[in-house]
């Protein structure tokens, strides 16, 4: 598949929430008229909870402690603040394929060879969306933890919304939902500092560039489509 190169833009300081959606929604709109390139956009939002598609009333545990936005995107209550990386992936399945379960795969995919630079195993699990590490010590009870989480919706086969991947968010945020739906107490939610791994958010950037271009191909930089807000 030849294609000019994937936009590849990364916003310095922390993004309206609102506003990037708009952006975000703008931008898939323009690429499914063919008026606008492929996308990829790192970014970071002040603290807030989002609600999925199929997110349950019961999974909000504290309604006041930051402000709640109804989302598009599939699944359920997720948590984004300052520490976790979020890649707004706005790509256009029409040239790759028109496989929804297999892009997801890819998108997996990308956070599992982002992880293993660090040396670090993700791995998928076939009913618990995102991307686990598994913490289980020898001769302990069961202990798994998600360090990303996924979540796309498609329209005229373009992609928005995306991944989430936790670098150093304050962990401590994500007991106001129960993130993803997930209540089993054998699995909770991880960090790479987390993991004792002092990574900087400019290297997991660099980290994840070099793995998308291995799963969906090459990039091109591109300035961010709305300006920063502070």
């Amino acid at each position: 598949m030849q294609m000019d190169g994937v936009g590849w833009a990364v916003s310095k300081t922390p993004v309206d929430y609102q506003a990037a959606v708009e952006a975000m929604e703008a931008r898939a709109a323009a690429i499914a008229a063919g008026e606008a390139g492929e996308l990829i956009w790192l970014l970071e939002h002040a603290p807030l909870y989002t609600a999925g598609t199929s997110a349950k009333p019961e999974d909000l545990r504290q309604s006041d402690r930051f402000p709640v936005h109804k989302t598009g995107r599939g699944g359920e209550y997720t948590y984004h603040g300052p520490g976790q990386r979020v890649a707004y992936v706005m790509l256009d399945l029409t040239k790759r394929g028109r496989d929804a379960r297999q892009f997801v795969r890819n998108l997996e995919q990308w956070i599992i060879d982002t992880l293993e630079r660090f040396n670090v195993t993700g791995e998928r699990r076939c009913n618990r969306v995102g991307v686990w590490v598994d913490r289980t010590q020898p001769g302990g009870p069961e202990r798994e933890d998600k360090i990303a989480a996924i979540g796309i919706r498609l329209r005229r086969w373009v992609s928005f919304h995306g991944i989430a991947l936790n670098v150093e968010p304050d962990l401590s945020h994500f007991g106001g939902i129960t993130p993803c739906g997930i209540s089993d107490p054998r699995y909770g939610v991880t960090s790479l500092v987390d993991l004792g791994l002092p990574i900087t958010m400019e290297d997991a950037d660099l980290a994840l560039k070099q793995a998308f271009e291995g799963v969906f191909g090459k990039t091109k930089p591109e300035e961010p489509p709305v300006a920063d807000r502070p």
